[in-house]
């Protein structure tokens, strides 16, 4: 995962999901002029040695022990190679060495070819919640889940 810079926007604008995926996540560059105006965005490109494969955002705020993966997407081009993944991993470890990180958070829009099988295979489990049609996934941080990022 590396930072977006003025030298690599253009690239990360450029990458887009299979058609029929566009329903389940925005595109990165509405992703990245809302992270301009979110304190709490924390977003970076996903790469594959040179490559720029995918984009991810969390919310991130370490006042409050809040960590919700605002946006994850992989370009068609690059899914079924096992970024997606490797990056949830990093994402995951990363967000345990965050102040009072407990749980992270996530939500997807239901429907065929959703990522809820994907996220499931990472640990994430239903809340019951759902907001604007969304449902809302957590994984459990703490050592005692049994689940960690290797």
């Amino acid at each position: 995962m590396r930072e977006v810079s003025a030298n690599t926007v253009r690239d990360i604008c450029a990458l887009s999901v299979a058609p029929g995926q566009e329903r389940f996540v925005a595109p990165n560059a509405v992703s990245i002029a809302e992270a301009y105006f979110c304190k709490n965005a924390w977003f970076r490109a996903i790469y594959a040695e040179e490559t720029p494969v995918g984009f991810l955002m969390l919310y991130d705020d370490p006042q409050k022990g809040e960590y919700h993966l605002w946006r994850f997407m992989v370009a068609e081009n690059h899914q079924g190679k096992g970024y997606a993944r490797r990056a949830m991993e990093l994402l995951i470890e990363h967000v345990r060495e965050r102040p009072m990180a407990e749980e992270l958070l996530l939500s997807y829009v239901p429907g065929e070819g959703s990522p809820e099988g994907f996220y499931r295979g990472l640990g994430f489990e239903p809340t019951g919640e759902v907001d604007e049609g969304e449902v809302e996934m957590s994984l459990r941080l703490s050592e005692r889940s049994g689940r960690s990022a290797e």
